[in-house]
Parts: structure tokens; sequence; C-alpha cells
């Protein structure tokens, strides 16, 4: 950052030395007239996060940000202009092929030990952040009739269960009038499955039915599909095993993701719409009392499931929100913990850098292969890369994808790339992995809860109430203005970073330790607090019949 005495004192942020633009750091923007620290005088009023020429910049040459070509000057842009989206040309696609494979060693971080939370351990080792009863539909036709039932349940029964957060539906539009035994119709089956057995869930699974649809609770949830669990340590003592599961009165067996518990609304025996949500209520009741019987155990950092993501970005970004998460995830990496960075097309163009980072060529090769994929299904509709950016990503000084994928990327810090997950696939491992989603800020979130997500972050520069009923939500401002204004829905602000006030390891910290607090419980996100909660949206690519 650099700064002159002048009426208006110029905020110029510049992200690297061979960089022909800055961005405009002052509430406001900054009026024509304008002498910069550079030296060039503004030509035009530059709005706040826009881009400003620090040089001449001839017709057809580079415009460079984050020290890469972000575009091509369409015309010649003195010294002092605002360089905006219709000024340039994107760059084309870096081709798949002769990418850096696997070349960037770094050298081992020190493991980052001692630091915990409080959370459920499940019978599969996972750990939950929340105690929710999820109940999960198979078709939308549904969706009424188990948002009647849960709203009875909240009332009648979640009060006499104090240790049982939350009740919700896990609704959808998928199910039928779906091409459901199509090329890429196992992806929404499988996200819904693995949704279903989130941590945050207990395992324990509740499936409401029509009893028509083309995706039945069979097909949902095959043999095999839900892990039998452990008995024998829950039993007994009247003290909690192993897994930390305090036993139930009498000794009795825990029986909730042994088994599914299905109810089909098209049954003969249901009589009325009231039988319908009394035998959903007698279900819903016999797993809170189970979930009711688990407590909070201390448990490692490691044990943490995050998933990283903004929406609503502006060019601070990559300067600020972005960077101090990029931090943060280095720490939960040094810390053993499993983190996801995603959205295809917000990293498509910044490839190389990716590759580069993989742990081993075969890493690197399924991340080419992810991306070659998304290039095809873009391709099918006849879009590219570029569709992704929004009338807000401009307004907020992001002239194209190339160079909001600059500032997306940075979320991932720089620890080494361990992983490739498809969608809808569950986590396996621990470390960094890129898993594999559209940008879309709701396919993206659920996808991350399938792969197993019990903690969620989110920037934004322009701001979104986005929050998810399955997992805490805590969503960081890129600027001080936003979070001022936003001050009950943002979490954390990121725009003391580029206020100087604090650095972006002072902000990676302060997420780190504000992760471990709302895992423990102990501090709710402000989505939690208000109940903002986006509906999950599953990602088919197949064919709609």
């Amino acid at each position: 950052m650099t700064a002159a005495d002048t009426p208006r004192r110029p905020l110029l942020i510049s992200m690297h030395g061979r960089d022909n633009v800055a961005i405009v750091a002052n509430d406001g923007g900054l009026p024509p007239g304008t002498v910069l620290p550079a030296g060039p005088t503004l030509r035009d009023p530059v709005p706040q996060g826009h881009k400003v020429a620090l040089r001449d910049i001839p017709a057809d040459g580079a415009v460079l940000r984050y020290g890469i070509p972000i575009g091509y000057a369409l015309k010649d842009i003195p010294a002092g202009s605002w360089v905006h989206e219709r000024l340039l040309k994107m760059p084309t696609a870096r081709e798949l092929e002769g990418l850096p494979i696997a070349t960037i060693k770094p050298e081992a971080q020190a493991p980052l030990e001692g630091y915990t939370f409080e959370g459920y351990r499940n019978a599969d080792g996972s750990v939950g952040t929340r105690n929710i009863l999820a109940i999960t539909t198979t078709v939308q036709c549904v969706a009424g009739v188990l948002d009647f039932a849960v709203q009875r349940i909240k009332t009648e029964l979640l009060p006499k269960y104090p240790k049982v957060d939350d009740v919700i539906g896990l609704e959808h539009t998928y199910g039928c009038g779906v091409a459901i035994d199509a090329e890429g119709a196992e992806i929404p089956i499988r996200t819904l499955r693995n949704i279903s057995l989130n941590p945050n869930f207990g395992g324990e699974v509740m499936v409401v039915s029509l009893g028509c649809e083309k995706l039945q609770p069979q097909r949902l949830f095959p043999p095999g599909a839900i892990p039998i669990e452990l008995t024998s340590d829950t039993r007994g003592t009247g003290s909690a095993g192993p897994l930390g599961v305090p036993p139930l009165p009498g000794g009795e067996t825990r029986s909730g993701s042994g088994g599914l518990d299905t109810i089909c609304l098209q049954d003969e025996a249901h009589i009325g719409f009231m039988s319908m949500i009394d035998a959903i209520m007698g279900t819903a009741k016999a797993h809170l009392e189970r979930l009711n019987a688990r407590r909070r155990v201390t448990v490692p950092a490691s044990e943490l499931v995050v998933g990283v993501q903004c929406g609503g970005s502006d060019a601070f970004s990559g300067v600020t929100a972005n960077p101090a998460v990029g931090y943060c995830t280095d720490l939960l990496v040094r810390a053993g913990a499993s983190v996801m960075f995603s959205e295809v097309t917000e990293v498509r163009d910044a490839i190389d850098q990716l590759t580069s980072r993989a742990t081993t060529p075969e890493v690197a090769q399924a991340m080419i292969q992810q991306m070659a994929w998304y290039d095809a299904y873009l391709q099918r509709g006849r879009v590219d890369r570029s569709a992704n950016t929004t009338p807000g990503n401009k307004k907020g000084g992001l002239s194209n994808i190339v160079e909001k994928a600059m500032g997306s990327i940075i979320k991932s810090g720089t620890s080494p790339i361990s992983g490739v997950l498809p969608p809808g696939e569950k986590l396996r491992q621990k470390g960094l992995t890129f898993a594999a989603t559209p940008a879309s800020d709701f396919i993206c979130g659920t996808l991350q809860l399938a792969a197993g997500m019990n903690l969620h972050v989110f920037t934004t520069g322009r701001g979104t109430p986005y929050g998810l009923a399955e997992c805490p939500v805590i969503k960081v401002a890129t600027r001080t203005e936003l979070a001022r204004r936003w001050h009950d829905l943002m979490d954390v602000n990121a725009g003391t970073i580029a206020d100087g006030d604090k650095t972006i390891e002072d902000v990676g910290w302060e997420l780190f330790r504000l992760m471990l607090d709302v895992a423990s419980g102990r501090k709710k996100t402000w989505a939690e607090q208000w109940k903002l909660h986006n509906a999950l949206v599953l990602f088919n690519p197949a064919p709609v019949t």
C-alpha cells in the first residue's frame, strides 16, 4: 500500500512488482485530477476496488495484475486512466498440456500441535461440530409435507431434547423427471447420499419418500451404503465409551446408522395428511432420543474438515480475505486437518500454479482431468469460463474471470495439494484437497457438505447473507466498509488488512481461533444466530426429462 499527502489521500494497492495497474482502496473511489503516489494524475473517476493504469499501456499490451496478464488493451490506455472490462480482451484459457507437474517441493512446515475443539465423535471415526437431526428426501414432491412435519417437530419435540441443535429437512429439486440412468446422473445421487452421512448428523439416517419417484430409497442407499454402527462400546456402565457416546438407559444398543428408517407417503397405511405427519414425527422421536445422548468430547484440530469458498467477490477478495483464509488454510494443514478448495471455473486460469503444487504426478493429472471434464461440460452449453463473472463482480472491480481466478486460488494457501475429489464424493484424507465443484455458491456448498465438511469459511466483498443449515458458515468480509454496514452478518473483517491495521497473518490467526470456538459450539456464526440458510442445490449434469 502506498499513500501521498493530497486533499484526498489516495490509497493504491499493487500485488506484484511487474504490475502496471493498481486498485484504488479509498472508500468511494477517487476523483479525476487526483495525483497518485506513483506520479500520474487520474484522468477519470475511479471507483473503489477498480484499477488505474500506473503507466501508459499500448494497444494489445498486457495489463498486468498479480504479475500476470489479466487482459490485453483494446486501445491505448494512458497512465492515470480507469482500467475496466470494456477496455480489455480476455486471454485465452491455458492449454491443459505441457503444464508443470509436481515441480514445487516446499520445505515441510513444523506441525501445529496442541490445538483442540469440543466435537461429537461418531462411530465411523468422523467428528461433528453440531448435533443435528437431518431428514433426507428422495424427491421434491415430499418437500411441503416434510416442511410441515419439521415445524411441528421443532415446536413440539425438540424442546424435550436440549442436546440436539436442530432438525432440518434435506430438501432438493431432484428425484424424478430426470434421466436417472444417464451419464452424470450418479453425481446428484451420491451427493445426496453422502450429505445424509455428514458428520454433523451423527449417523442417524431417516428418509421421507413419496413412493413412485425414480430415486427410490433403495437406490439412494444400496446395501452397504450406511455403515453398521459399533454397539459393543456404547452399552452398560453409565459412562461414555471410547467414541464419546454415552450409553442409553438399560444398556440398549444404538441402531440409527445400522439401518434405514423410511416413511413412504404413498403407503396404504396412511389415511390422510396427519397420518403422514404422525409417522414422520414418531420416527424422528427415536432419532432425537439417540442424538440427545451424545456429548461433546475434546478432539484435536486435525478432526476439522473445512470447506473454503468465495461469493460476491470483488477486487479486494484477492488482497485481504482470501489471502487471510489461505494463511489459515496453511495453519489447518499444519494441524493435520482436512481443507477443501473448489470452484473449477475460478481456478481454471491458474491451473499451472495448481499442478505445480501437486504432491505427485497422479494428483496433478487428476486435476487436469477435472478441468478437461468441465471444459467439455461448458462447451456442450456453448459457453466458456467467461460466463462466471457477475455484474457484482465487475462493479467490485473484477474485469474478468482471469483476474477473479488469481484472487480466488489464494484461499488454498501455499501447502502442497495432496488430493483431488470428484463432485459428490466423500473426502477420505487429510491435508489440502481440490474438490471439483461448479463455482455456484449453493452447488459448491452442497458438494462440500457431501464431502464431509463440518465447518465452512465463506469470503465476500459485495456481501451475501449465505448460510447453511447443515454446517456453521463463517463469513469473512473483504472490506471494512462492508463489515461496518453488515456488522451483524459478517463474522470476520479482513478489510483491516487494506486499512493497514492488521496483517494477513493477524487475520489468519484470528480466523483459525474463531474456527475452534465455532466448532466447539462456544460461539455461533451470524448466519446461525439469524438462521439464514440457503437451500441445497444438487449438481445434475444429466438431462431432465
